[in-house]
């Protein structure tokens, strides 16, 4: 087996692995459910890449991510559902459906363009997907009956609470700005501290969460994806993290031997640093 630019050498190489006798013992033993988180992983690596402006990473995270579209593919076809063939189909079926102002004739590219055309090909395409899911003797409503319930489980739970408020702010349940939300942000918190002074986990779970909740709203009314918000954060503290590690490495000693003193004056200093 030799590598190759050609995608049917990945396929060979994922369906080897997979071999009942002659794959890899790891390989064989997976399901959806156990690739999944690994998939979960690897588009952030592609994500974490391209922040990072690192093309050789992106290069290689990108085929990581490849590599996950292909195990599921070749697990769905051992059950006989489908192959990585069928994904290229949907996938290319879906995206020249999508843009017929683009791939359609001049009538087709005329009538992509009208409003509410990208509404009315999703619409088509939800009735096409339930028909074929009563063909299969499947639940039609494959991703729940509530109106929020087509917003995926897996996503990350901010990005997650984000989908949620939008999809039920454009039937009108939402805050009409701001502010208001910031009065429901202190009265959560005031919430939290009594769940605290309670000692209840459950509750302070509950309430906590709550809190985590209004602060996405306030970021979706301030136009502020809060996982974006969170992520520069993340990085801000890291970088002033490093500031302190390497000035208390300079002195000789170490992070464990530091007082919290020491570490929060450095801290200070790395806020100001430029």
């Amino acid at each position: 087996m030799k590598p190759s630019r050609d995608i049917s050498r990945l396929i060979e190489i994922m369906a080897a692995l997979r071999a009942p006798k002659t794959g890899c013992p790891w390989d064989i033993e997976q399901d959806f459910s156990t690739i999944a988180p690994y998939t979960i992983e690897e588009a952030y690596e592609v994500a974490d890449a391209i922040a990072r402006g690192d093309l050789d990473d992106l290069r290689d995270e990108l085929g990581d991510l490849l590599l996950q579209v292909v195990y599921h593919a070749q697990m769905a076809q051992e059950t006989g559902d489908f192959a990585f063939g069928d994904v290229v189909e949907a996938i290319t079926t879906k995206m020249i459906r999508r843009h017929p102002h683009v791939f359609g004739d001049e009538k087709a590219r005329y009538a992509g363009m009208a409003k509410g055309m990208w509404e009315k090909i999703k619409a088509q395409e939800k009735a096409e997907k339930r028909s074929a899911r009563l063909a299969r003797g499947l639940d039609p409503e494959d991703n729940g009956k509530g109106f929020l319930d087509s917003v995926p489980v897996a996503l990350p739970a901010l990005t997650r609470a984000l989908k949620l408020q939008e999809k039920a702010a454009r039937v009108g349940f939402d805050w009409s700005e701001a502010a208001p939300i910031l009065d429901k942000i202190e009265e959560e918190i005031g919430e939290l501290r009594e769940a605290l002074a309670k000692g209840e986990t459950a509750e302070i779970k509950d309430e906590f969460g709550d809190m985590l909740f209004a602060v996405v709203n306030l970021g979706r009314h301030l136009k502020l994806d809060s996982e974006a918000a969170l992520s520069g954060t993340n990085e801000k503290f890291r970088t002033r993290f490093h500031y302190v590690e390497r000035a208390i490495d300079a002195t000789g000693s170490t992070l464990e031997k530091a007082t919290l003193d020491e570490m929060e004056a450095l801290w200070q200093q790395a806020k100001s640093a430029k």
